[in-house]
């Protein structure tokens, strides 16, 4: 059995989604982004702590993923994660449910960002 599309207010770790990019001049410019906080989250449902994904293959700190980091659907080209490109999401801002991977790939990415703070 498949795994449901989410609401976009109950998306959890790992779900990948379409939202405005803020890195763009474009009113309707959209990027992927990865939820990467758990359900621990203060505004867990009404806010969430994501991280931009990428085609770009230039940043050497990307995470790059690879067939079996996914778990539900796949991004339709080759992705990485870009653990500096950091944002908080409200549900409203959604667009569409793209994917789902798994806690591998996202631990490795906020590695990386603490390294940053």
């Amino acid at each position: 059995m498949t795994e449901p599309v989410p609401l976009f207010d109950e998306l959890e770790r790992g779900h990948v989604v379409l939202a405005s990019d803020p890195f763009k001049a474009a009113d309707e410019a959209t990027r992927p982004w990865l939820v990467v906080n758990n359900e621990h989250h203060p505004f867990d449902g009404e806010q969430y702590i994501v991280m931009g994904l990428t085609t770009q293959t230039w940043y050497e700190h990307r995470i790059p993923l690879e067939e079996d980091d996914y778990c539900h659907r796949r991004a339709p080209r080759t992705s990485s994660i870009v653990p500096h490109a950091l944002a908080s999401l409200h549900p409203d801002f959604v667009t569409d449910y793209v994917c789902r991977i798994r806690t591998e790939p996202i631990d490795a990415a906020v590695e990386v960002l603490l390294d940053y703070l």
